[in-house]
């Protein structure tokens, strides 16, 4: 019954491919929402050290005055230092690099349809068991629950890789890539500005159980109306499924060779390719994990304004995202700029923006409004990474997408490691002095890394995609010699025969 239904809704309504674009949206926004909400709600658990101070008196050196005594929390209930607050944040990123590659491969040989949706399941329920586990006390236990959640999450963008080059022609792969992509934004907009609303009227817990309902929610629906391609989507016209035979293109799922990893980590396109994902995870995890601590422990944002204004730098950065890949998808219809040099020209504005605005933000001292303003731009030119770096991927090899995805993404991962807990040593007392090296070094990170981005990245699929053509190709041009077939047949070998000659003879 389910299933008619759907049939005519996907004749009438809507493509599959958009269908499983929106979905996959909703995927990379429900993980984003489940990785982030602790952040917010950290600052609310542990307790604080609040120093309340006369209209008359200044604060400590480096330090930011509240408002009054009544707008600066006190926190929660929980003793944990700032380097154990460091290790709770970066724990997610423990377990969200070992999946990456595992996730990817499952992908492309069975599917992304369960690799994906499995995987939000996992974190949706070890999002609604943060609450019990964090009540404990021990910090070392939540540290715990958040490595086996970033395990579940840890296969969403290798395996919505593989679902994109399997769904999304060459032409629509910037709009579509970075529509779901972005779904990046607009969960960490979710993530913090609810959450900074629940934490105003509510107990922390409940931020937990909202979200981690919502991702179980999104697992029942995904289940019911996506399919890893198109061959196996039993409702989809058959006008759009001989589109996409006819426009996906380089993609062989059916008796794939193995992974070339000796081609794929020697090709200097896809280590440019790595060195991108790493400014951009450095920046990006510095940002959306330590963002709301920098607002509330050194601006004084009250809970509900951090919430807000710590949200708005990812609104504005979904907003750009979005308009920049339908400007890339023109770009590359019209011929004005080949796929590589729009690859390029992308990921250069997501990398020099952020790196100049978050240096002016921390030099705008106390002043609340310029903060925001600055972060706010610096965020917001980050959104042409998506049409940029993001989908880079795909335009390397549709055939091991999944595979490239887990390598990029999960290499790139380990920033989400090293972030919070440098940000944990280097601010020990949350002066501006001290979170002003935070973001030199981010400078230095996403300048760095685009440096090098822009010297080796190619649009093109390259030679590896396909590796029997790419031997075939290599006999042709007499760079390898051609081994025949051995005889498995129980004919003599040649000593033998040469022998039984002379003997005849």
């Amino acid at each position: 019954m389910v299933q008619e239904s759907m049939s005519r809704l996907g004749r009438v309504c809507i493509a599959q491919r958009y269908i499983l674009a929106i979905m996959g949206f909703l995927a990379v926004a429900n993980a984003y929402t489940m990785r982030v909400v602790l952040s917010v709600a950290i600052t609310e658990m542990v307790a604080k050290n609040v120093t309340c101070l006369q209209d008359d008196e200044d604060p400590p050196p480096g330090t930011c005055k509240a408002t009054s005594c009544d707008e600066s929390s006190t926190g929660g209930e929980f003793e944990w230092t700032e380097s154990q607050q460091g290790l709770v944040l970066s724990s997610f990123f423990w377990g969200y690099v070992i999946t990456h590659l595992p996730g990817g491969m499952l992908a492309e040989r069975f599917g992304g349809k369960y690799s994906l949706g499995l995987g939000i399941l996992s974190t949706a329920v070890f999002t609604l068991l943060t609450p019990v586990v964090a009540n404990t006390g021990n910090w070392k236990y939540l540290m715990i629950l958040r490595i086996l959640e970033g395990l579940g999450e840890g296969t969403t963008f290798p395996a919505l890789n593989a679902l994109l080059a399997a769904w999304v022609p060459k032409t629509e792969r910037s709009r579509l890539g970075s529509l779901v992509f972005a779904g990046a934004q607009i969960g960490t907009v979710a993530g913090t500005l609810l959450s900074g609303i629940i934490l105003e009227y509510y107990s922390w817990p409940w931020v937990f159980y909202l979200f981690g309902g919502i991702g179980v929610l999104w697992f029942i629906i995904w289940t019911l109306i996506c399919y890893s391609d198109p061959a196996s989507h039993p409702y989809i016209t058959e006008e759009e499924r001989k589109y996409l035979e006819e426009t996906v293109g380089d993609v062989k799922k059916k008796d794939l060779p193995p992974v070339p990893w000796r081609a794929i980590f020697t090709s200097v396109p896809l280590l440019g390719l790595i060195c991108a994902q790493i400014g951009h995870d450095w920046g990006f995890f510095t940002m959306v994990t330590d963002l709301p601590k920098y607002m509330s422990d050194v601006m004084k944002f009250k809970i509900s304004q951090n919430g807000l204004w710590s949200s708005l730098p990812y609104l504005t950065m979904w907003l750009m995202s979005t308009a920049s890949s339908w400007v890339g998808d023109w770009m590359i219809k019209r011929n004005v700029m080949s796929i590589t040099n729009v690859r390029k020209m992308f990921t250069t504005i997501a990398s020099v923006g952020p790196a100049c605005g978050i240096i002016a933000a921390s030099y705008a001292g106390c002043n609340k409004t310029n903060v925001v303003i600055l972060f706010t731009v610096a965020m917001t030119f980050m959104g042409t990474f998506y049409p940029g770096m993001k989908v880079n991927a795909l335009d390397l090899s549709p055939n091991y997408a999944g595979t490239l995805m887990a390598i990029v993404n999960g290499i790139g991962a380990f920033s989400g490691i090293i972030t919070p807990y440098l940000v944990g040593v280097l601010t020990p007392n949350s002066t501006l002095q001290e979170w002003r090296l935070v973001f030199w070094i981010a400078f230095g990170v996403f300048m760095g890394t685009n440096l090098v981005y822009v010297f080796t990245a190619s649009g093109e699929v390259q030679p590896w995609n396909d590796p029997l053509s790419m031997r075939q190709k290599e006999m042709d041009d007499g760079l390898v010699e051609y081994q025949a077939p051995k005889d498995t047949s129980t004919s003599a070998p040649p000593e033998t025969e040469s022998r039984e000659k002379d003997l005849q003879t």
